[in-house]
């Protein structure tokens, strides 16, 4: 689950910190950190496609195969990340007005923050594509010791360059990004010094001379493209969200900030189990055991449920009282404000468990662009929603997130349909 959502653990720990710094400090890593989660979102997405293709050849016993899979992903993120960089370190002035304009001490501080986080992606980059191989062969022991040794290390520096503790520089939310940087590119050696280190791998032949091989990442793309432009509609559309709520004021925005930190919170196990429901999908497809796929689903689903629920149902119902330990100030009145927005969460987290394990179900199966088509759906409904709302209401914030209940409840029934109807049998790869 944690080694899953090392981005959302990297970005509640800088949320928590900026949110002791200062409110427009909070707000602007509620903007940018969704930017940048976008941007990570694009590269863990590319990596699924080698993911399911791993999980596939395990499943037919060709672990020989494995390390030639891993080579394509790896060289293709390198680029993807180089990409990126320059779009983050050249664009994001440009793109950042689009959202910003009626908060220009909201936008600087965003823009200080990607200039620090936007090395980090040649990291990030890389480091999915390392997970992608331990989940696809489903040895994640060393992803969740891996993403522990990255949230320490990204506290510790977020705290000290924020705050200017342990003899580092004060650099506020600039600081924030740095120290993110750093930690990921720490996690990333001490994975690498882990897999020198491990026998088992040697059956897969990843430390052959990698080579460049078009075909094989051309398959690979051809099913990694659907999921990243669904990452990247998803998670794009969390964007455009608090562009939306920008509009409502920097109150409303820093309210809307905390509810989201503690989404993400939430979120941990979902993500956790729907990547784990892919590999397992493949893997069962690749065992020809296809009619056991919806009942793993199911299962998979009703497990995150119960797991979610033990963490979501104190912290939603009792935040006063739970989150003072993190975001305790003399004045609690924003977690106050908030608290509608918890209760609605308590129904959305339920639905988006279900919504996520089952869409990444139906991505095992290599149905990647029948689910492209179901998330151009949902997001055009969602973003038509949450536009009507803001532009033409006055039902106030609370009627904004409703937008998310929206998405997850035509996503639960569009991909539910279709592992229903068998399509996707015909698949392979």
């Amino acid at each position: 689950m944690l080694g899953s959502a090392a981005q959302n653990v990297i970005a509640l720990s800088d949320a928590v910190l900026l949110y002791h710094k200062g409110q427009s400090e909070f707000a602007a890593i509620g903007f940018t950190g969704v930017f940048y989660i976008t941007i990570a979102a694009i590269g863990f997405s590319f990596s699924r496609g080698g993911q399911i293709m791993i999980a596939r050849r395990m499943g037919e016993s060709r672990p020989g195969a494995v390390g030639h899979t891993f080579h394509s992903m790896l060289w293709f993120e390198l680029i993807l990340a180089l990409l990126m960089w320059a779009f983050m370190r050249f664009g994001s002035e440009w793109f950042f007005q689009f959202f910003l304009e009626h908060s220009p001490d909201v936008y600087q501080k965003s823009l200080e923050y990607i200039h620090y986080r936007s090395y980090g992606v040649f990291f990030s980059y890389m480091g999915v594509a390392l997970i992608a191989l331990y989940s696809g062969i489903a040895r994640p022991a060393i992803i969740l010791a891996d993403t522990i040794i990255l949230a320490i290390i990204n506290l510790v520096l977020n705290y000290g360059f924020i705050f200017g503790k342990f003899g580092l520089p004060e650099m506020g939310i600039g600081g924030s990004g740095l120290a993110s940087s750093i930690a990921e590119g720490v996690a990333f050696v001490v994975f690498i010094v882990y897999m020198v280190f491990d026998k088992e791998n040697r059956k897969l032949k990843i430390f052959t001379l990698p080579e460049w091989d078009w075909p094989m990442i051309r398959q690979q793309l051809k099913l990694s493209l659907p999921v990243v432009a669904h990452a990247a509609i998803g998670q794009g559309s969390w964007v455009f969200f608090f562009g939306m709520v920008e509009n409502l004021g920097e109150r409303s925005l820093a309210i809307s900030n905390l509810a989201r930190t503690v989404y993400l919170l939430l979120s941990i196990p979902l993500w956790g189990f729907a990547t784990g429901v892919n590999t397992l999908v493949s893997n069962l497809i690749g065992q020809d055991r296809r009619h056991e796929v919806l009942d793993a689903a199911w299962k998979t689903g009703k497990f995150c449920w119960f797991v979610t629920m033990l963490i979501a149902v104190p912290i939603l119902l009792f935040p006063g009282k739970l989150l003072y330990p993190l975001l305790g100030k003399e004045d609690m009145s924003l977690i106050s404000d908030t608290q509608p927005i918890f209760y609605l969460m308590l129904g959305l987290v339920s639905l988006a468990t279900f919504g996520a394990v089952f869409m990444n179900a139906l991505t095992g199966t290599g149905a990647t662009w029948f689910g492209l088509k179901l998330q151009g759906i949902c997001v055009v409904s969602y973003l038509s929603y949450l536009f009507y709302i803001t532009n033409f209401t006055d039902l106030g914030l609370l009627w904004v997130w409703m937008a998310e209940v929206v998405y997850w409840i035509l996503m639960i029934l569009l991909v539910f349909y279709y592992l229903r109807s068998e399509k996707w049998h015909g698949l392979h790869f």
